[in-house]
């Protein structure tokens, strides 16, 4: 609106100032080569303002004749670069949705159009990193650093690169390059530390903690607890060479940290070693109130080497004193009075930790007190498997890793001071109620069998004769005891397992055609006649006391059943070894339903 309005007041200024000129009187005379020109003045001014204007537009064109050629250039230079842009925009986002064949169609338009971009080549490293092309993205970075621009980023993309192939070596080169080309870049100082802590460099960790101090990359409070962690890891590899070194490592490191276990632990020790003892115990006790630990009770407890257990008891007891609160208070009293043979007193300590579960520490030491006291080796494997179920005890704990000991730095994540002692959260601390312990009194062995000579069974051609030797076949030559001339395949069979014994089952050979007649029809005449006064009692009668009138002890194992191998050493006139009854589900001697049917009949007969 504005424009317009100027617009009509230079219009309505040129039309008043034209109309005063022509309203004004007078001539204009030029006399020029010769020639004499007069007008009036409106005329000769309208002239002068035509060729004034004919000489800017000819002084346009020759300039835009002169400039065409550079305008064209840089005009179609913008239109490159504004392609090329597009196209690293492109680039970046197929690269982030993970479109490799948008990101490579991308990252070569880029790189035609934009060559010298750093982003180009940013574009085309990330492009080979996503068709993981490990070597085409490393020359790409490798590029970046003849460039100052692109130095660092470079340097950051090889660094990531190394740790991808696993070469720690090269990693830190580069990073150790990140950080002298610019310490403030918190990605290059924090990976040079953790490479650092992982390989165990503690001197060179150390001096990258304080360029990080320095340039604010991490606080006042984190870097003096990172500082006496670093401290003691130190100290606990130079304890065994350089004591001296390693208790001033480790005297700072409790200085820093006064919670630190391990700093507390390596001092005291060495102090013990050296003979001071008072100072030790000073060392000890100050981590001790903040922090309880076993190791820390040791130390102070064999702080003077020359103590009784008694004493080391009463020492351990002051100490404790400091901070008697929590579990670790007790067990260590237990402990120490185990080893003093203090039964009662180590059972009084633990006493309030046996109705709840107790922990597999506690059932050990009850094992102990139990062994040690009345020597009772049932109740300690009781307590030893109780300790094998029971909940885990205090650890060191990081990252789901559990430790006997502290270790500076965690195996699983790399993380500075990730240990802690704490209870492990795991299965084996669950509560199980399905096993239960039952106390049962030690197996006794089983007696070994006694022989004992049984009364030999009737003969089966003359069951009214009370000796089976008075026979026709007395006169014949004694036969060999029957287990010796059986055929392999009636020989006796391995033994079986029958409930807590094992017993042999000794099978006779199975009767001729003969035998079995003659047994058929002696049943058969045993069943229709009547009984003998003069022949001798049953057996079974025999064994249950009713022979001779009186009551006798019956045996302790069940009848015995007897073969042939009975008669036969009963004809030879040596004793019967003994046979011990087969089980009720003893298959016998093999398959055949009739064999076994036979055999069952042939035993009848002569018990009876």
């Amino acid at each position: 609106m504005i424009r317009v309005l100027v617009f009509i007041v230079v219009i309505a200024l040129a039309a008043l100032g034209l109309a005063w000129l022509a309203d004004q009187p007078g001539t204009i005379e030029l006399q020029w080569f010769g020639y004499q020109i007069e007008t009036t003045a409106f005329v000769g001014v309208l002239g002068v303002v035509i060729a004034t204007v004919l000489l800017i537009a000819i002084w346009g064109l020759f300039s835009f004749l002169i400039t065409r050629p550079g305008a064209i250039a840089a005009r179609m230079k913008q239109r490159r670069r504004r392609h090329g842009f597009e196209a690293l925009t492109g680039g970046l986002l197929a690269i982030g949705i993970g479109d490799r064949a948008g990101a490579e169609h991308n990252a070569a338009t880029a790189r035609r159009l934009l060559p010298n971009e750093p982003l180009t080549a940013l574009l085309r490293a990330q492009t080979a990193q996503l068709k993981e092309d490990r070597e085409s993205a490393r020359r790409a970075f490798e590029a970046m650093l003849d460039n100052p621009d692109t130095e660092l980023l470079g340097l950051r993309g090889l660094f990531l690169e190394a740790k991808r192939r696993n070469d720690p070596e090269a990693a830190r080169q580069f990073v150790e390059q990140a950080v002298e080309r610019n310490p403030n870049l918190a990605w290059s100082v924090n990976a040079l530390f953790d490479l650092q802590t992982r390989s165990g460099d503690w001197e060179g960790a150390l001096g990258t903690l304080a360029i990080a101090r320095k340039h604010d990359h991490i606080d006042a409070k984190e870097a003096l607890r990172r500082r006496a962690v670093l401290l003691t890891a130190e100290a606990d590899e130079l304890e065994s060479v350089e004591p001296d070194q390693a208790l001033s490592l480790a005297t700072e490191a409790q200085r820093l940290a006064p919670d630190l276990i391990p700093a507390a632990e390596i001092a005291g020790r060495i102090l013990a070693s050296k003979g001071e003892t008072k100072r030790a115990g000073k060392v000890i006790s100050k981590t001790w109130k903040l922090a309880p630990h076993p190791d820390l009770a040791l130390v102070y407890a064999y702080a003077d080497p020359g103590a009784p257990p008694k004493e080391r008891l009463k020492r351990v007891k002051y100490l404790t004193t400091y901070n008697p609160e929590g579990i670790e208070a007790p067990l260590a009293i237990a402990n120490a009075a185990i080893e003093a043979q203090e039964w009662e007193e180590a059972r009084l300590c633990l006493q309030p930790y046996l109705d709840d579960r107790p922990s597999a520490r506690i059932c050990a030491l009850m094992a102990r007190i139990e062994a040690g006291e009345f020597g009772d080796r049932g109740r300690e494997r009781e307590w030893l498997a109780r300790a094998m179920r029971a909940p885990r005890d205090r650890a060191w704990v990081a990252d789901g890793y559990i430790s006997d000991r502290w270790m500076p730095v965690s195996p699983v994540t790399g993380e500075v001071d990730a240990f802690e002692w704490k209870q492990p959260v795991d299965a084996i601390g669950k509560v199980d109620e399905s096993f239960v312990i039952e106390e049962r009194p030690e197996p006794m062995e089983e007696p070994e069998p006694v022989e004992e000579p049984m009364p030999a069974p009737l003969p089966v051609d003359d069951p009214q004769e009370p000796q089976a030797s008075e026979g026709p076949q007395a006169s014949e030559e004694p036969e060999e005891p029957h287990a010796e001339i059986l055929p392999p395949e009636h020989k006796a069979k391995a033994p079986e397992e029958v409930g807590p014994m094992t017993q042999p089952v000794v099978t006779p050979p199975p009767p001729t055609e003969e035998e079995l007649r003659a047994e058929e029809e002696e049943r058969q005449k045993k069943e229709t006649a009547q009984p003998d006064p003069d022949e001798p009692a049953p057996i079974v009668a025999q064994w249950a006391g009713e022979d001779d009138g009186g009551p006798t002890e019956p045996p302790e194992r069940e009848l015995p059943k007897q073969g042939m191998a009975d008669a036969n050493a009963r004809t030879s006139g040596e004793a019967p070894d003994y046979v011990p009854s087969r089980p009720p589900d003893d298959p016998g001697i093999g398959e055949d339903e009739d064999e076994e049917s036979d055999l069952e009949r042939y035993r009848r007969a002569h018990i009876r």
